[in-house]
């Protein structure tokens, strides 16, 4: 039998925090393992519980949402982050994304779809709210996007970008491309320094920006 997913819930409004934890509790595969009301506080827990999946608000006292994915990703690079806030305004959305969240969702979102969007942060897949995905690809046309790189991808990094793009996990590359699960970690290390990106999210918005992936695409996930 599988673990559960470790879940630390991060949000300054205890009613918020318990309604969370009661509805992950009807979810077999999912634990929470703890809970923060501030940024801060978030950055300790996080250290401390090492959790699979961090839900965190962005709107909180002592430090907001976006200051604290940057400290945790600066000692945890590989935590895997899903901001769930009640604001889609592009001040919290891009910021979010560019701080390395792997996906950001609104609490408005219905149960199923809140479990399903941690399984897919946990798979390390980004995951965005329908409403903050439209935002996204408007800004799909922004010149910020396009990173500039005096260093090239490779052919086979391309093939790796294009299965991120996707949504596809490191074991699914690894069986698509053939390669080992260290090399594709190794080609999305380099892929995120090539393209001065953080996360494997803004690393498929350049994917898609440059015609390298494509929302009709069945499982483009972002």
């Amino acid at each position: 039998m599988n673990q559960p997913i470790r879940v630390l819930v991060v949000d300054d409004h205890l009613v918020v925090r318990r309604g969370i934890r009661a509805l992950l509790a009807t979810e077999p595969d999912i634990q929470v393992v703890g809970e923060a009301c501030n940024g801060a506080e978030a950055v300790t827990e996080a250290s401390a519980l090492n959790p699979d999946v961090i839900l965190m608000d962005l709107v909180m006292p002592q430090m907001d949402g976006i200051a604290a994915i940057e400290h945790i990703l600066a000692n945890q690079p590989t935590a895997r982050i899903l901001v769930l806030t009640s604001f889609d305004g592009d001040d919290n959305v891009f910021p979010a994304i560019r701080a390395g969240a792997l996906g950001y969702t609104l609490k408005d979102f219905g149960p199923e779809e809140l479990v399903r969007a941690i399984q897919r942060v946990h798979r390390g897949e980004s995951s965005l709210h329908p409403a903050v995905a439209r935002r996204v690809l408007q800004e799909l046309a922004h010149p910020y996007l396009r990173p500039n790189t005096a260093d090239p991808l490779t052919e086979r990094e391309v093939d790796v970008l294009r299965l991120v793009a996707r949504g596809d996990s490191n074991q699914e590359i690894s069986t698509a491309l053939r390669i080992g699960e260290g090399t594709v970690r190794a080609h999305v290390s380099n892929i995120l320094s090539k393209l001065h990106v953080s996360s494997r999210t803004q690393a498929a918005l350049y994917a898609l920006r440059e015609g390298l992936a494509f929302l009709d695409d069945k499982r483009t996930t972002i």
